[in-house]
């Protein structure tokens, strides 16, 4: 295997000479990019005429168009805009469902040649063992990825949900301790907590803060952003509207704009932004992300496009593209490194067409992406995934025989059930008086229900199993199953009926992990997940493929909200109603609601 990895560039310290050498003109460049315009981040302005001199990775020089006269290796950009890589500062490569080194592909294709991850979903499923997995998955890769250390797993309590993993504070010190690229910690998504001054919450920060880490944020509400910002937090990527991006900018907390496919409820670029285009803010401490993409959309929504999103939303090339790249290397102090064209930075660069297009990529000064198709160098880096511990291939326990739909009263009740809505975050608290009738079909069917169960798959109970009612989910038959369900990622059942979700339910086991849907018995649609049933094992493209059919076969089932929407459902730390191994979560109560109540 090639030898194409964030390790292939030689530290700066052992090569400034060199790198002198050449800008001064006493040494050839390896390689010059010529016929360029270069999209500065640092002046933001497209300078006209230039040519880019490249040594041992690294750029060592910007000049004027024909000033190198030598025999050095020569790419014609044609007159194209040459800029430095974008940099995602806030993604999960888990919702890819793909592996680090599988993931590296798309987002080069995309001009993304840095990303800053949160493994907390492997963190859920595996503790230490799964986040120490996906670093060392990470070093493989063809793509520089920094850490930020999965700081809320699990997500809520024991009471509350059974994880596979428990991050304590002092395994997330051991964690920054151990991993140089643990640059951070990641989103501390129980804000509420925080804001209350919960021990083992700051014990986490203080893991953080006392190593000179900073703290990523994930929060709704302005009334929590004070206490939030005065807990150490300075970034955050759940900005939902102008008037919280306004207050968070205010309390010093960077904005990480997302900027989601719009068929997913995560596209809040265009309200937040509004903090820039219509109350004035600098865009000096914002930058934009993804935060989550399946394989199928990040080939399609890569980082590339929310820059381009902002634009549409009133920024310009040059301050948009500044957002992808030097602001998020900024927050995390890699600008020495990444997101800019001055002399000793990496040659992470990317060749755009006049709408910010990606057309080549270089990564440490290789061209990995050339007329927008993978080059050989990748493409060998790229043909033998690193293969994760066994112990991976083996985290879906089930017990032989489970019940996966309640015993139906035969009294009149009132039933608790979980309200979907586009665009599938927040879930409503339904209650819904229903009749007993020897046609139980008849009663759901009136009031658009259908059956939900979360299934208990880390092995670490007797087979907990939590039954409840899906209202405006629109499944009128078969089943459709997740072994995504965040934030424990147990397994996730709807369906119309006990048989098809049985079916749904032992196919998920007999791959080890995945999102299926089933019709009358046969399942018409699989993404298979065998890695903490969390990840394939294949390359992006054939997931890619994989996506592809079960989103039709998803919307064929009638589901009113799409697969990602559908694995938020369990997520206990978002209003208003989830449901998790334990049963239904009222929230921010937090408490268990039983799912039947007397008329």
């Amino acid at each position: 295997m090639t030898s194409l990895t964030r390790f292939s560039v030689a530290p700066l310290a052992s090569m400034t000479r060199r790198l002198a050498d050449v800008a001064s003109g006493r040494a050839d460049p390896d390689l010059v990019i010529s016929d360029a315009r270069v999209l500065s981040t640092y002046s933001e302005r497209i300078l006209p005429a230039r040519e880019v001199w490249i040594a041992g990775g690294r750029i060592a020089a910007v000049k004027p168009a024909g000033t190198h006269k030598g025999g050095a290796k020569r790419y014609d950009a044609k007159g194209g805009i040459i800029a430095p890589g974008l940099v995602d500062p806030h993604i999960h490569i888990e919702s890819s469902m793909v592996t680090a080194c599988a993931y590296a592909e798309a987002a080069l294709l995309n001009g993304t040649t840095t990303i800053f991850c949160d493994s907390h979903e492997i963190g859920n499923v595996m503790d230490v063992a799964g986040v120490e997995a996906m670093l060392e998955d990470a070093r493989h890769a063809p793509l520089s990825i920094f850490l930020t250390v999965p700081s809320t797993v699990p997500a809520t309590s024991p009471e509350l949900e059974t994880a596979g993993g428990d991050l304590t504070p002092d395994k997330i010190a051991a964690l920054f301790d151990k991993w140089p690229e643990a640059v951070a910690l990641g989103e501390k998504m129980d804000f509420v907590p925080v804001t209350m001054g919960d021990e083992r919450s700051h014990a986490i920060l203080a893991a953080a803060l006392s190593r000179g880490k900073p703290v990523c944020g994930h929060v709704y509400g302005r009334e929590f952003v004070a206490a939030y910002a005065a807990s150490g937090v300075t970034d955050t990527h759940e900005a939902i509207d102008r008037d919280i991006a306004d207050d968070m900018l205010e309390a010093g907390i960077w904005l990480f704009l997302r900027g989601g496919p719009p068929t997913t409820p995560w596209h809040s670029l265009p309200d937040a932004i509004r903090t820039i285009t219509e109350l004035g803010s600098s865009h000096k401490r914002v930058a934009v992300c993804t935060d989550d993409r399946d394989a199928d959309d990040l080939l399609t929504f890569g980082m590339d496009w929310v820059v381009r999103e902002a634009v549409k939303a009133g920024m310009t090339k040059e301050q948009a593209w500044s957002m992808g790249s030097l602001h998020g290397a900024t927050r995390f102090g890699k600008e020495g490194e990444i997101g800019g064209m001055g002399g000793s930075r990496r040659a992470d660069l990317v060749l755009l067409d006049d709408d910010l297009k990606p057309v080549s990529t270089w990564y440490g000064g290789e061209l990995v992406v050339d007329q927008k198709k993978i080059t050989p160098i990748l493409d060998e880096a790229l043909s033998d995934l690193w293969r994760y511990p066994e112990a991976a291939y083996h985290t879906v326990k089930l017990p032989k025989e489970l019940k996966l739909t309640p015993d139906l009263p035969t009294t009149p009740v009132i039933a608790h059930t979980i309200r979907t809505e586009l665009p599938g975050i927040i879930l409503g608290h339904e209650q819904i008086r229903l009749e007993p009738a020897n046609d139980w079909q008849t009663q759901f069917d009136r009031h658009g229900l259908c059956f939900v169960t979360v299934i208990e798959r880390h092995g670490k109970s007797s087979g907990n199993v939590a039954h409840g009612l899906l209202s405006n989910f629109a499944l009128k038959s078969g089943a459709v199953a997740s072994s995504v369900g965040h934030d424990s990622h147990n397994i996730i059942i709807a369906g119309a009926n006990e048989a098809d979700m049985q079916v749904a339910l032992r196919a998920i086991e007999a791959h080890q992990g995945g999102v299926c849907v089933v019709q009358d018995g046969v399942v018409t649609a699989m993404v298979p997940l065998p890695i903490a049933g969390l990840l394939s094992d294949k390359r992006v493209h054939v997931v890619a493929e994989e996506v592809q059919k079960l989103k039709i076969e998803w919307e064929k089932a009638g589901c009113t909200i799409p697969y990602m929407g559908f694995n938020l459902i369990p997520l206990s730390v978002i209003p208003e109603i989830r449901i998790t191994d334990k049963g239904n979560v009222l929230v921010p109560e937090m408490r268990i609601q039983p799912l039947f109540e007397p008329a």
